[in-house]
This record gives C-alpha cells, sequence and structure tokens, in this order.
C-alpha cells in the first residue's frame, strides 16, 4: 500500500488545531492557554530551568518563551531569579499556585489521551506514538539541516 504523505500533514495538522481547541477550553478557568501550559509541564519534571533552556526544549524562539513567561507570572503560576553566575540570564521557578493544578493539568491531557486513543488496542496506541515521534525526529533533522545550509 502506497502512502500518501500529503495526508500524513493534513491530519497531524487537523489533531493539532483540534487539540489547541480542547487545550484552550479546558483551561480557560486556570487563565491558561495551548501556548502556556508547556511550560508548566516542563517545569513540573525540572524546576528552575532558565527562559532559554525552556524555549530550547519547546523549540520555540527565546521571545516566544519571554512573552508567555511574562504572562505566566502575571498569573501568579511563575517566578523568575537572575541566574547567580549570569545576571543576564533568569531562572523560572513554579509557584504554589501552578504545583496545586498540576494534578488538574494532568487529568486534562490525560483525558485528550483517551479520547485519541479509544476503539484502539495498546499496542496500536505504541505504533501510533513511535511513528508520531520518528515523523518528529525527521522534520527537526530536516529542519537543523536547512539552518546549517
Amino acid at each position: 500500500m502506497k502512502i500518501n504523505y500529503d495526508n500524513v500533514g493534513k491530519w497531524v495538522s487537523v489533531l493539532y488545531r483540534q487539540f489547541q481547541v480542547y487545550i484552550n477550553a479546558e483551561l480557560k478557568s486556570f487563565d491558561l492557554n495551548s501556548s502556556q501550559y508547556i511550560f508548566l509541564l516542563i517545569l513540573y519534571r525540572q524546576d528552575g530551568v532558565s527562559q532559554e533552556e525552556l524555549a530550547r526544549r519547546l523549540f520555540i524562539d527565546k521571545g516566544a518563551a519571554a512573552r508567555a513567561i511574562k504572562q505566566l507570572e502575571q498569573n501568579g503560576l511563575l517566578t523568575r531569579k537572575v541566574n547567580a553566575l549570569d545576571k543576564r540570564a533568569y531562572e523560572v521557578y513554579l509557584t504554589e499556585k501552578a504545583l496545586k493544578i498540576r494534578p488538574l493539568i494532568e487529568e486534562i491531557l490525560d483525558r485528550w489521551n483517551r479520547i485519541l486513543s479509544q476503539d484502539r488496542s495498546e499496542e496500536e496506541n505504541i505504533i501510533v506514538i513511535e511513528a508520531l515521534k520518528d515523523m518528529s525526529a525527521n522534520a527537526l533533522r530536516h529542519h537543523r539541516e536547512k539552518l546549517e545550509v
């Protein structure tokens, strides 16, 4: 069977847009949106990460990261502290408010995963996840190679 690769991008795009709609609706009561909650997810795993490192891990530019972090700080979810070794750099930390909503955010994300994975076996879901990881790695590699040219 020949795969129509145009459809892969189309369906990834559709899925991405549907997730944005879902996550924005679910997080609205927390004063969070789809471009902000991902910072919390990283910090839940490793608090005190630099703004630059957050941008790198999320594959976004430093300006976009700074804007999202500023909004999260204004909403009382993050604090920034000047790095002791580099006064130009900031480390980002979770607040109590952010820690309190962690289980709720995780439940929202789990619910989305259940929505996506319903009617498929665990093995099928693993195959989908691995394929998406591989496609993401291919896209990142391609992007990096283009930047090096």
